[in-house]
C-alpha cells in the first residue's frame, strides 16, 4: 500500500522529472507535474482579476456569436473560465485530467457562490465519461500541448468533434511555438499570466519539447514539459478530423504579426459553411 501511495500522482507533493528532465516526453506525465503544491500556487500565476481584465469578454462574445449555451470546459484547471462562463449564464461541464486541479476549481467556485459540475476525465476517452452533446468545447491554457503523440492528438480532437452538436465549435489555444522554435519570440505581453512577481518562461525548446520554468516568490520553482505545436500543424489536424473552418486569433486580436502574439486561439467550426473561407 505504501508503494502504491508513493506512485500515485494524487499524493505527490513535489515534481519528479528524473535525472534528465528534457527526456520526459510522455503525455501521461502531466499528472505528475500538477502536484498539490504547484496547483496551490497556480492562481498566483494566473491572477483571476488580471486575467479577466486582459481577455475581457472575448470567449463569451465568441460563444454568443455562435449561439452557444452548453459548454465543456475541457481543461478547467483551477476553474477560472468555468466560473466566468457560469456567471455569464452558460451551462458548463468542467473537465480535467488532474484531480488536484478539479478539487481546486471546485473550491474556487464554491468560494464565489457557485457549484461546478466536475468530471475527472482523460480527453482521449471523453465520450466515455461525459454524456450528451454540447454547443461548444473550450480547451484553454495551452493545455492541448500536454499531448506528445500525434495519435493521441488525433484521438483527442476526434473525441472533441464527436461531443459537439452538428453546428458546434471548438475553441483551443496554444502558445506561439512557431516564434519560440524559430527564435523570433518577442517580449511577452502577459495576457495570460498576470500574477505579480511570478514568471513563466521557456527553459528549453527543441522540435519535440518545450520545457517551461514557473518561478514564484520565495524561490519556489516548478516546471511543465509541453510539445511545441506549430500553428499550421494544428490547423491541418483539425481539418483532417473533420472541422470545416478554423479561424485563429493572436492574443485575442484578429489581425497580428506572426511573431507578436504570446498565444494563438483557434476557433474551429464543425458545420460546413460554403460561403466562408479558412484564414489558415
Amino acid at each position: 500500500m505504501k508503494e502504491a501511495t508513493q506512485n500515485n500522482p494524487i499524493f505527490q507533493r513535489t515534481q519528479t522529472f528524473g535525472a534528465k528532465p528534457t527526456d520526459v516526453r510522455e503525455t501521461d506525465h502531466y499528472q505528475y507535474e500538477y502536484v498539490h503544491d504547484f496547483v496551490e500556487r497556480w492562481d498566483d500565476l494566473i491572477d483571476w482579476d488580471g486575467r479577466a481584465a486582459s481577455e475581457g469578454s472575448f470567449f463569451i462574445d465568441v460563444l454568443k456569436r455562435y449561439g452557444c449555451q452548453s459548454v465543456i470546459d475541457a481543461a478547467t484547471g483551477t476553474g477560472f473560465h468555468s466560473v466566468q462562463l457560469l456567471k455569464a449564464g452558460f451551462e458548463v461541464a468542467s473537465i480535467d485530467g488532474s484531480p488536484q486541479m478539479l478539487a481546486k476549481a471546485f473550491e474556487n467556485a464554491r468560494q464565489r457562490g457557485m457549484i461546478l459540475s466536475t468530471v475527472h476525465s482523460d480527453w482521449r476517452w471523453l465520450s466515455r465519461d461525459v454524456v450528451g452533446r454540447y454547443d461548444a468545447i473550450i480547451c484553454l491554457g495551452n493545455s492541448f500541448t500536454h499531448i506528445f503523440s500525434e495519435h493521441d492528438r488525433r484521438r483527442t480532437l476526434a473525441e472533441f468533434y464527436a461531443m459537439l452538436k452538428h453546428d458546434g465549435i471548438l475553441i483551443l489555444d496554444q502558445r506561439n511555438y512557431d516564434a519560440l522554435l524559430d527564435g523570433k519570440a518577442e517580449p511577452g505581453h502577459k495576457y495570460y499570466y498576470c500574477g505579480a512577481d511570478v514568471s513563466a518562461a521557456p527553459e528549453h525548446v527543441d522540435d519535440g519539447l518545450a520545457r517551461f520554468r514557473y518561478t514564484f516568490p520565495g524561490d519556489e520553482v516548478y516546471h511543465l514539459n509541453m510539445f511545441p505545436l506549430r500553428k499550421g500543424y494544428v490547423h491541418e489536424l483539425m481539418h483532417q478530423v473533420g472541422f470545416q473552418s478554423v479561424t485563429t486569433y493572436g492574443d485575442f486580436q484578429s489581425s497580428y504579426r506572426e511573431t507578436e502574439p504570446d498565444f494563438f486561439i483557434h476557433v474551429a467550426e464543425k458545420s460546413y459553411r460554403e460561403a466562408e473561407t479558412d484564414n489558415s
